[in-house]
């Protein structure tokens, strides 16, 4: 199956230029918490506007295994090819194209690392990172080595079947996104197209032993029990950096 034939769940088209970069994503929790926008706002550069699901802005954190990183048209390669990450994210829209937004990714891959800082200007941070499974259940940890403490550590496993998220629902909302918003030193704005077919998500069970990375940026995460989803795997494909027009909002 060609995987850009696969787009009619898609809130907007797919780019037509060539796509640059192939990963996927695997063993993915996303761990999702309602927040008050007016203190989130502050966090978000100001070309971007805070997207909502009704009165609540979200902040999700997202670990998960990456594998088969490679640029179009090179075969993966084993160790270069193949991490570990956790992100921390909200949603916005620009220009109103919908994506999230990164306030940091921690990999235990210096060159992913190294490599998504230079060419996607991403907040890429290096971690010292575990991710195993046993008997049906994972077992995720992080901590972060430079630009103080930031860490991560919980154990997680799918809880039913998988469904895909329909239009209009909290969880179509908060998983098909199909762009990410980032910016250089110097306050270049920038959009970076991914694609892949709809989720195939699962409720789930989390255990969540230590969660420091929110803190970390200065957003207040609620006491809440977070809103919980698996997915077991996501092929994607991606697009290089566009640079925005001064003044696109």
């Amino acid at each position: 199956m060609n995987l850009l034939d696969v787009d009619r769940h898609r809130p907007f088209p797919i780019p037509r230029q060539p796509w640059v970069f192939t990963q996927s994503w695997n063993d993915l929790l996303f761990a999702h918490w309602p927040v008050d926008r007016n203190p989130l706002r502050e966090h978000v550069p100001h070309h971007l506007e805070l997207d909502t699901y009704g009165a609540d802005a979200w902040v999700t954190v997202a670990p998960f295994r990456l594998t088969d990183l490679s640029p179009r048209g090179v075969p993966a390669l084993p160790w270069v090819s193949s991490f570990n990450e956790i992100n921390l994210r909200t949603y916005v829209t620009c220009a109103g194209v919908p994506g999230v937004y990164f306030f940091s990714l921690d990999a235990d891959s210096l060159l992913a690392v190294t490599g998504a800082r230079t060419f996607f200007h991403l907040p890429y941070f290096l971690a010292e990172m575990s991710f195993t499974e046993k008997e049906g259940t994972l077992s995720f940890s992080s901590c972060r080595k430079a630009d103080g403490p930031a860490e991560f550590r919980a154990q997680f496993a799918p809880a039913g079947e998988s469904f895909e998220a329909a239009k209009g629902t909290l969880e179509y909302w908060l998983t098909e996104r199909y762009c990410l918003y980032s910016h250089d030193s110097e306050g270049g704005a920038y959009r970076v197209h991914i694609h892949h077919g709809p989720w195939q998500l699962h409720a789930a069970e989390a255990e969540i032993v230590t969660n420091t990375l929110a803190a970390r940026a200065a957003i207040r995460l609620p006491s809440r029990a977070p809103l919980l989803h698996f997915a077991r795997r996501q092929d994607v494909l991606t697009w290089a950096p566009q640079k925005l027009k001064p003044g696109v909002s």
